[in-house]
C-alpha cells in the first residue's frame, strides 16, 4: 500500500512539471524569435522622427525654413516617400515624420550632405529671426518602423 502511495505520488509530481513545462512553451513569444533584428533587415519601408523645440513666435519661421530648405532637398533624394510635420501649441514641440521606402536607401545619404543642407537651414532661420544661434533645439531623433 504504501508503494502504491509512492508512485501515486511521483506520478502526481511527474503530471505537475509536465504541465509546468507546456505552459511555458505556449506562453513563450514564437512570433518575437523568428522576428528579424531590426538594426540589420533594411529593406523595409522606415519613418525617420524627429522632435524640435519650437516656440510659437517662431512657428511660421520654421515652417518657411521647413519649405524653402529641406522639402526640395528631401524631394531630390532616392528613397525619399514623403513627410509630415506636426507642431504642438502646449509644448511647443514640432513633430517631423519623413518617410523612407528603406532604411539602406536613407542611411546612405551622406552625413556630410545632410550637414550641408542643416546649415542652409539654420542660417536661413538666424537671418529672419536676426538670432545668432538655431533656436530649433533637437529634443529627439530616432525611427519607426511600420508594424504589419
Amino acid at each position: 500500500m504504501k508503494l502504491n502511495l509512492n508512485l501515486k505520488a511521483k506520478f502526481q509530481r511527474f503530471c505537475l512539471v509536465l504541465t509546468c513545462l507546456i505552459v511555458l512553451i505556449f506562453q513563450s513569444d514564437i512570433p518575437n524569435l523568428k522576428a528579424l533584428p531590426m538594426d540589420n533587415y533594411q529593406g523595409e519601408m522606415v519613418i525617420e522622427e524627429l522632435r524640435l523645440k519650437v516656440p510659437a513666435d517662431a512657428k511660421t519661421v520654421w515652417l518657411n525654413a521647413e519649405k524653402e530648405i529641406w522639402e526640395p532637398w528631401l524631394s531630390s533624394q532616392d528613397g525619399f516617400l514623403g513627410r509630415q510635420l506636426f507642431w504642438d501649441k502646449e509644448k511647443e514641440e514640432a513633430l517631423l515624420l519623413v518617410t523612407w521606402k528603406s532604411k539602406k536607401l536613407w542611411k546612405n545619404i551622406p552625413m556630410a550632405e545632410v550637414n550641408e543642407v542643416q546649415q542652409k537651414f539654420e542660417d536661413n532661420v538666424k537671418t529672419a529671426l536676426n538670432l545668432g544661434e538655431n533656436p530649433f533645439e533637437l529634443i529627439y531623433e530616432g525611427e519607426l518602423d511600420k508594424q504589419g
